[in-house]
């Protein structure tokens, strides 16, 4: 119940007095007025407020009138009525102006439900005061402050005059403690015990000091609703004749504990002996009674019969009729104790829509929300479109709230507006940093990322980075309303340096641009698919040897000149698919999103590989306001070379290998710290002949080593699973902007290709002596768990995670903290 409703406005006449005895004696004929004591009204307006006029003949009934026309302005607290010869005298005091509300020693009620509840009886800054309507304020407040058990509770207003006929308004609380339950009676119960009826009850007692998620203070609301699951619990058990008899609530002395006492009649179980529909169903009986989930010889169900009336209610609501009436008769037969349900049905008038009205988006165009929604102005209103407007509308980045309503046209008994009520969040942001770090150096960042590019829904973005390993710079552009069929087009232009030796993984330096652009096409509400072209230039230089990429330098390598930089082109063509259920575009809590991509280059590339990417994603919530929800997430990959160019048999180039470790993959492991390392064979040494000719050495002599970095692999299993949390110490309207969870990752990378077996002949060199891991084998032994937490505030998204590498091996580092941050817009 809304606090304001609470509150009952009053309204008082002050006395007024019709002075002069000869006013008392007879009735006289008004030749001027005059109006003494105005001082923020105006005297035109006073004026406006007189039924009388010069001119008027003035009596007693008329003075009734203009008293009370008076009061019912609101300007005045007091009114005289005086008579100078045939002069009307009105003398009036004005309500002094409210200059400040001050609200002092609330904790459970905040401010702003105060407010509210003020301004609901006329009690706002810069309006008269009606001092009459406080004391209605202070009871209605006292008995809120009584219904959720503070008994002791004292509300008191404090006017504080100040110059110029204003006042300042303090309302001072005094709250005191919440009456603690001390017991909870059911009375009358020999079916069930009190244990098991009092288990789904919200109000508890005697609860063990670590329960501290319990409710144990009394609230009325509560008690209501803890009655009603008594209810529900012996309805949906088939005991139709159950009652609560009556409820007593008794209050210690001192006010400060509660005993609650509840007497029931628990009857007997009833069973149905029929279920009749009828009524106009449009022509669905058939399907409707297929699937009805009340059944002829079972149980009475009230939850099962509810559920049947939302049924029919929303299936006819699928056809356009919006407000049908459904109403489930019982005939009890009390001797065989069996029950007969009739199903009345009225689905009343078929409902179009006349307009379809947005609200709250600020920054977003109209034209952009209403391509995602699938109600159409002039159809059939569909309960079904509606919530898939809906779900689409939250599946956007930029929304954090959407709800619809349906409002009844005055006049017009089947049409409606629907009005879609949203509420924007940061759609943008801007990112600039500067961080040190023992691998990375020092690093510097700017870029700027729009998804709803000055409202149109277009996605904007400009990135710039340096750090030790790579300095980038990339320009994206996507238009997911290209059509208005929802054809999407963008396009991609970036340029990068990389310095392998900085980044974890092997040895090489590299130059790469590219260029690209895609098309995408909606196949329905949930499916869409996507084709892309790349061209990418790459330059390799500066690069180590090792076995795994020496098949690949083999084909580029210049034998005049072995070192010399390796350039190669590729035209990358891609088909993807996407496909998401989610309930919000940001932090969703239920449904699922998966993603299939193909992509190979064209035959006429200097290289000819293929790489195929799986992600998916499934929420599960655990909870029916959906705070506590599971996650499951998996990512697969594999890629290859095909074909041969000129005899040169093709495979994965090893920049194009997958990596794993770091906060978008295996959280708890540095980036790219994950997989296969180079390996390379030692120098042999060489044999001086009798002669002085020199000759290598046996091979058989050569000694492993392997790299302390990620050379990565053609193949990739990730996976991980989360338990979304409540986030301790925030309201549960924050959870749309910040978000807590446990996680625990796996997975690992692998080489399918390479054949480690041949090198396991070779020694292992002394720095490096140990067992040479086995990266060919597919094992996840690769795992992290830890916490994250997410925020995104108007200061911009951040990162905290915390997390502890469960497995280590060779040396593998931790990554314990992370920390984020940029700025939105």
């Amino acid at each position: 119940m809304k606090l304001k409703q609470l509150v009952a406005a009053g309204a008082i006449l002050s006395s007024a007095s019709f002075a002069n005895a000869a006013a008392q004696d007879s009735e006289f004929v008004v030749e001027d007025i005059r109006v003494e004591g105005l001082q923020r009204v105006a005297l035109g307006a006073a004026l406006t407020y007189l039924p009388v006029q010069v001119g008027d003949e003035l009596n007693t009934f008329r003075v009734t009138q203009l008293i009370r026309s008076l009061y019912s302005s609101t300007h005045f607290e007091n009114v005289e009525i005086l008579r100078d010869g045939n002069t009307l005298v009105v003398r009036v005091a004005e309500r002094p102006t409210i200059s400040n509300i001050i609200f002092e020693g609330n904790d459970d009620i905040k401010d702003e439900q105060l407010q509210e509840s003020l301004d609901g009886n006329g009690v706002r800054i810069g309006e008269p005061l009606d001092k009459t309507v406080l004391t209605s304020i202070e009871n209605g407040l006292k008995d809120f402050f009584y219904s959720i058990g503070k008994y002791n509770a004292d509300v008191t207003a404090i006017i504080t005059p100040l110059p110029r006929n204003r006042v300042d308004l303090k309302l001072l609380f005094e709250e005191g403690d919440a009456a603690e339950i001390e017991q909870i009676n059911i009375v009358g119960n020999e079916i069930f015990s009190d244990e098991e009826l009092m288990d789904a009850f919200e109000l508890q007692y005697d609860t063990p000091w670590w329960d501290f998620l319990s409710e144990t203070r009394y609230q009325q609301q509560t008690l209501q609703g803890d009655m009603e699951t008594l209810r529900n619990h012996y309805l949906n058990r088939g005991y139709l004749r159950f009652n609560v008899d009556s409820t007593q609530v008794s209050m210690t002395p001192e006010k400060s504990g509660i005993y609650i006492a509840m007497n029931v009649t628990e009857g007997e179980q009833y069973t149905i002996s029929e279920v009749e529909l009828v009524g106009d169903v449009l022509g669905h009986e058939e399907y409707i009674e297929r699937v009805l989930p009340l059944t002829t010889g079972e149980l009475y169900n009230q939850a099962e019969v509810t559920y049947t009336e939302e049924f029919i209610s929303k299936y006819l609501g699928r056809f356009g009729y919006a407000y049908p009436t459904v109403t489930t008769v019982p005939e009890i037969n009390d001797e065989d104790k069996t029950v007969k349900l009739t199903l009345s049905v009225d689905p009343g008038k078929r409902i179009y829509v006349n307009r379809i009205k947005f609200n709250g988006n600020v920054v977003t165009a109209d034209s952009v929300l209403r391509q995602n929604v699938s109600q159409m102005e002039g159809t059939w209103l569909s309960n079904n479109l509606l919530e898939s407007s809906k779900n689409q509308l939250s599946r956007l980045t930029y929304m954090e709230e959407v709800e619809f309503e349906t409002v009844r046209i005055p006049g017009s008994e089947d049409k409606v507006d629907v009005n879609f009520n949203v509420k924007e969040q940061p759609s943008g942001s801007f990112n600039a940093g500067i961080g040190y770090g023992d691998r990375t150096k020092l690093s510097l960042q700017a870029g700027i990322q729009q998804d709803n590019f000055l409202g149109t829904g277009k996605r904007v973005g400009l990135n710039l980075s340096t750090v030790s390993y790579q300095r980038s710079a990339q320009i994206t552009y996507n238009d997911p309303y290209f059509t208005i069929d929802g054809i999407s087009l963008g396009g991609s232009l970036g340029y990068s340096e990389f310095d392998g030796s900085d980044f974890n993984v092997i040895q090489y330096n590299s130059k790469r641009w590219s260029i690209g652009a895609n098309i995408g096409y909606p196949i329905n509400e949930f499916n869409r698919i996507n084709f892309g072209l790349t061209y990418s230039n790459v330059e390799l230089f500066n690069r180590g040897y090792y076995e795994q990429t020496e098949q690949f330098y083999n084909q580029f390598t210049n034998g005049e000149d072995p070192d010399a930089a390796i350039k190669y082109d590729s035209f990358l063509a891609s088909v993807s698919w996407s496909r998401s259920t989610l309930n919000r575009g940001l932090f969703p809590t239920a449904g699922s999103s998966q993603r299939a991509s193909f992509s190979i280059t064209t035959p006429n590339s200097d290289v000819n590989y293929f790489k195929t990417v799986f992600d998916g994603k499934w929420y599960f919530p655990l909870s029916r306001n959906q705070r506590w929800s599971f996650l499951a997430r998996v990512r697969l990959g594999y890629g290859n070379g095909y074909g041969d160019i000129n005899g040169n048999e093709q495979i994965l180039p090893f920049t194009e290998n997958f990596t794993a470790g770091g906060s978008d993959s295996l959280r708890g492991f540095e980036n790219n710290t994950v997989g296969p390392r180079g390996v390379f064979l030692g120098n042999t040494g060489t044999i001086v002949g009798p002669d002085g000719e020199v000759f290598p050495g046996d091979p058989a002599d050569a000694q492993l080593s392997w790299s302390t970095r990620s050379l990565g692999g053609n193949a990739m299993a990730l996976g991980g699973i989360e338990l979304i949390v409540p986030t301790p110490f925030v309201e549960e309207e924050m959870d749309n902007s910040v978000r807590t969870s446990l996680f625990v990752d796996v997975g690992n990378v692998w080489d399918t290709e390479f054949d480690y077996d041949y090198y396991r002949q070779f020694d292992i060199a002394s720095t490096q002596r140990g067992e040479l891991l086995d990266y060919s084998d597919w094992s996840l032994y690769r795992s992290s768990a830890g916490i994250s937490v997410q925020w995104v505030s108007p200061m911009g998204p951040m990162v905290f995670s915390f997390s502890k590498a469960i497995q280590q091996r060779d040396g593998d580092d931790a990554r314990f903290f992370t920390f984020n941050i940029g700025q939105t817009f």
